[in-house]
C-alpha cells in the first residue's frame, strides 16, 4: 500500500514536471503565433494560469493586429477565472475602453460590474465594493436595457442592498447595547430613510420609539418633557403608517410611560410654581 502511494506521487510529479518543462519551451518560443495557438489551448483546457502568462507576453507583439481583440478578451477571463477579481476588473475596463462595442462588450461590461460584488467584503468590513457594485449593476441595466442578464443584476442589487441594510441595522442596534440611546434612535429611523423598499420599516421606527424612550429617562431633567413628547410624536406617526404592525401594542406601552411621565414633570412644576 505504502509503495502505491509513493509510485503515484512519484508519477504525479513526473507528470507536473514534464507539464512545467513542456510550458517553458513554449515561453522560450519565438514563434508568436505558434504561442498565441498555445496560449489558446491552454484557455480551452481551463489552464487559466498558463494561458495568462502567454497572453500577457503577447499583448505587445499583437495590440494593433486583428488577434489582439480576442487575446485581450481571454487574458481578462483568465484573470476572472482565477479569482483574480481586482485585477480582472481592471483589464475589463481597460478592453471597454479599446473594444466598446464588441460582440463582447456586454459581457465584460456585466464581468466588471460582478467582480466588485465577489470582492463584497464580510459584513464586519466597511462595504465599499458592494457600494460600488450597486452602482456599477444599475449602470449596466441602464446601458444594455435589453439584456438577459438585467433579471441577474437586478438581484445582485437586491442582495447588496440586503447586506447594506443589514449592516446599518446590527450599528444601530450595537449603539442600543451600549447605552447611545440618541444615535441608536437615529440610526434606527434613518434605515427607514435609507432603504424605502426594507420589510422592516414597522420595526425599526418601533426601535427607533424604544430607544427615544430610554434616552428620555436618562436626560437632564429640563431636557426631558420635551424628549418624552418626541416619544409620543414618534408613536403618532408609527401608527399612522403602520396600523396593523405587530409591534404596535409595544410602541403604545411607550407612549403611555411617556405620557405618565409627561404627567408627572408637569406635576411637579405646578408644585413648585405654587411654593412660590
Amino acid at each position: 500500500m505504502r509503495l502505491s502511494i509513493v509510485a503515484i506521487s512519484l508519477c504525479f510529479l513526473g507528470v507536473t514536471f514534464m507539464g512545467c518543462n513542456s510550458f517553458t519551451k513554449v515561453q522560450k518560443s519565438k514563434d508568436y503565433n505558434y504561442k498565441l495557438q498555445k496560449a489558446d489551448e491552454y484557455y480551452a483546457k481551463a489552464k487559466f494560469m498558463y494561458a495568462q502568462q502567454l497572453y500577457e507576453e503577447l499583448f505587445g507583439i499583437f495590440k494593433g493586429t486583428d488577434k489582439f481583440e480576442e487575446l485581450y478578451y481571454k487574458y481578462s477571463l483568465c484573470l476572472y477565472n482565477q479569482e483574480m477579481y481586482g485585477e480582472a476588473s481592471a483589464s475589463f475596463k481597460g478592453y471597454l475602453e479599446v473594444f466598446p462595442n464588441n460582440e463582447h462588450s456586454e459581457e465584460v461590461d456585466y464581468l466588471r460590474a460582478l467582480c466588485f460584488y465577489k470582492q463584497s467584503p464580510k459584513l464586519e468590513l466597511e462595504q465599499v465594493n458592494t457600494l460600488k457594485t450597486i452602482g456599477m449593476m444599475q449602470t449596466f441595466i441602464n446601458t444594455h436595457p435589453g439584456s438577459a442578464r438585467i433579471k441577474e443584476a437586478t438581484e445582485i442589487i437586491d442582495k447588496s442592498r440586503e447586506k447594506l441594510e443589514l449592516k446599518a441595522f446590527r450599528g444601530a442596534q450595537l449603539y442600543y447595547n451600549i447605552g447611545e440611546y440618541r444615535a441608536s434612535a437615529i440610526a434606527f429611523s434613518n434605515l427607514m430613510y435609507d432603504f424605502p423598499e426594507t420589510k422592516n420599516g414597522d420595526e425599526y421606527q418601533y426601535l427607533a420609539i424604544k430607544a427615544y424612550y430610554k434616552f428620555a429617562t436618562l436626560s437632564v431633567v429640563y431636557k426631558q418633557l420635551e424628549r418624552f413628547e418626541k416619544v409620543i410624536s414618534e408613536y403618532d406617526d408609527f401608527v399612522e403608517k403602520y396600523p396593523d404592525s405587530k409591534w404596535v401594542k409595544e410602541a403604545e406601552e411607550y407612549k403611555n410611560l411617556s405620557l405618565h411621565q409627561i404627567k408627572n414633570i408637569e406635576n411637579e412644576q405646578t408644585s413648585s410654581s405654587s411654593k412660590w
